[in-house]
């Protein structure tokens, strides 16, 4: 599904970044649509609305534009959608088991909108907001303020993400947020891609790689119970694999989760102290040619299958590769790691680099 060629382009930001006035929210506030272009044709458009991924025009090897993610084709139609497609997400990416954790003595219960899990933010997430958005040196700055208590959280926060698009390809997405209160957070881009361009196909002809020695196993409720290694196993991606082959291996977690919804625990470099931007999976389509490789400063990727796709996208027509904390990892022996206190910054660098596979 492609909403690229519907689209009335006006008010140009600055020469680099073009909007639209897209919609409008049930209470007349307007949503708007930002379209980002480089050298190579690549258009990506991104909604105030959720800071959401709605579309990527890219090339194939022919040249050919395409639509490389899944979307819907106005803003009602995300307000009403169950899923994410495209979501900036937050307080917390993925889930919290039961829906609490505990900070300085100080139990706190948040928004249980998955079973008894918080999954994605809540009912009410960072994807659902409608953000502030302004044009800064050719790059789409979004801000939002979330209070204290939302979804239960502690704190008043600040959170800024920056959409850069590069003549090579790459769209960086820069996230920065501030506290004045003690608060975990965990943001990611929850882009559902398909490199074949081609409407309702399917992702299993993909070919993926992750740079991952281990997996976080998970229960019923899709919570890590486990570190475990990927040798030998359907998880096993180091070398690159066709999607389809490895969702068809007989495995318990494939069985337990309907596929793959999976953190993938990314192999460090030893690149000097902190957290360092380093390529840690690529997915090749072979029918169109195209490439996307995954760059992060994060510990953790989260592989999902797409195998929950429904409303207007067929299972499997989609897949993420989230860069973010562990799943639940405020409540695991390492969970000072993502709490933001006050006078701290909380920074993330994810990039994803869209080529033809053999160019340079």
């Amino acid at each position: 599904m492609s909403i690229a060629p519907a689209l009335s382009i006006q008010a140009p930001l600055d020469g680099a970044i073009s909007s639209t006035t897209w919609g409008h929210l049930p209470g007349g506030e307007p949503v708007r649509l930002f379209t980002l272009r480089n050298g190579l044709g690549m258009r990506v458009s991104i909604s105030d609305l959720g800071a959401t991924l709605v579309s990527w025009q890219a090339p194939d090897r022919g040249g050919r534009l395409g639509e490389i993610l899944l979307n819907h084709a106005s803003p009602a139609a995300y307000l009403e959608s169950a899923g994410y497609l495209g979501g900036l997400i937050g307080r917390w990416a993925n889930r919290i088991a039961g829906a609490r954790f505990t900070l300085e003595g100080i139990d706190y219960t948040l928004d249980r909108n998955e079973g008894g899990n918080l999954l994605h933010g809540g009912a009410s997430g960072f994807h659902r907001a409608l953000w502030d958005a302004d044009d800064q040196d050719g790059a789409l700055i979004m801000r939002l303020t979330s209070p204290e208590g939302d979804a239960g959280f502690p704190g008043n926060i600040a959170v800024q993400v920056r959409y850069a698009l590069d003549d090579d390809g790459t769209l960086s997405i820069d996230y920065e947020a501030r506290s004045d209160a003690p608060t975990p957070i965990n943001l990611t881009s929850h882009g559902y891609f398909n490199l074949s361009g081609k409407p309702g196909t399917d992702i299993k002809g993909h070919i993926l790689s992750i740079d991952a020695d281990a997996y976080l196993e998970v229960d019923a409720k899709l919570i890590p119970t486990r570190a475990s290694s990927v040798a030998g196993t359907a998880f096993d991606f180091r070398q690159g694999a066709p999607i389809g082959v490895r969702l068809d291996w007989p495995h318990t977690q494939l069985a337990q989760a309907g596929g793959f919804d999976h953190c993938f625990m990314l192999r460090e470099t030893a690149l000097g102290d902190g957290p360092h931007v380093r390529a840690v999976a690529r997915l090749y389509d072979p029918g169109s040619g195209r490439e996307l490789t995954v760059l992060t400063d994060q510990r953790g990727l989260q592989f999902y299958s797409g195998q929950k796709l429904s409303e207007t996208h067929a299972p499997r027509s989609g897949l993420c590769l989230e860069a973010s904390a562990y799943p639940n990892q405020v409540n695991m022996a390492d969970a000072e790691m993502v709490m933001l206190r006050p006078g701290a910054v909380y920074r993330q660098r994810t990039q994803y680099r869209v080529s033809v596979a053999g160019e340079t």
